[in-house]
């Protein structure tokens, strides 16, 4: 089996993911994994698929460009050898901050997550401007080493939400789950 990565931007409109997923059937593959969001009113997605070892990725990517022409959207399609890394031993946590709406925000976070080895495995930021700081959210999905000494990660993020104004709470992820179970 051959895998492939397909990654789709575009302007957000019914259907678009029904005629990715015909087209991928039609071409003999299947969806591994799929992840896709809407921003303000851009759809993105990116896929992982299996397929049949002579299909290229440029070949699919043709297949899929002409298949959605008319829903305007940038197809990209590339073959990758997935890596297995060594298994780090972690602990995941929620990370989310709440505040003004300013440039660094993100950038102010991810660098403590960087310095510790802390790998997002999922990010959603929602920045609709102003001072309310309901209106601007950031929620990490993070892997946090075990080696990492949580007082100081602790210390050090609080640290940089009060230099960037940001409201943060830090939970392991479990203990967010169960908090915010319907």
């Amino acid at each position: 089996m051959n895998k492939l990565i397909i990654s789709v931007i575009g302007e957000d409109r019914p259907g678009i993911l029904a005629a990715i997923s015909d087209h991928l059937y039609s071409s003999g593959c299947n969806i591994e994994n799929v992840s896709q969001t809407i921003l303000q009113s851009v759809f993105g997605a990116l896929f992982i698929v299996s397929t049949s070892v002579d299909m290229e990725a440029k070949r699919l990517q043709a297949i899929l460009t002409e298949g959605v022409s008319k829903l305007n959207l940038n197809v990209f399609v590339r073959k990758h050898e997935f890596v297995t890394h060594a298994a780090v031993l972690s602990q995941p946590f929620v990370i989310t901050t709440f505040g003004p709406d300013k440039p660094g925000l993100v950038r102010g976070i991810t660098s403590i997550f960087a310095r510790h080895a802390i790998n997002v495995s999922n990010l959603k930021a929602v920045f609709k401007g102003g001072d309310d700081p309901s209106n601007n959210v950031m929620i990490f999905e993070v892997d946090v080493p075990s080696a990492t000494s949580l007082p100081e990660l602790r210390q050090e993020l609080k640290q940089a939400a009060q230099q960037l104004d940001l409201e943060i709470n830090i939970q392991h992820r479990k203990i967010f789950e169960t908090m915010n179970r319907i």
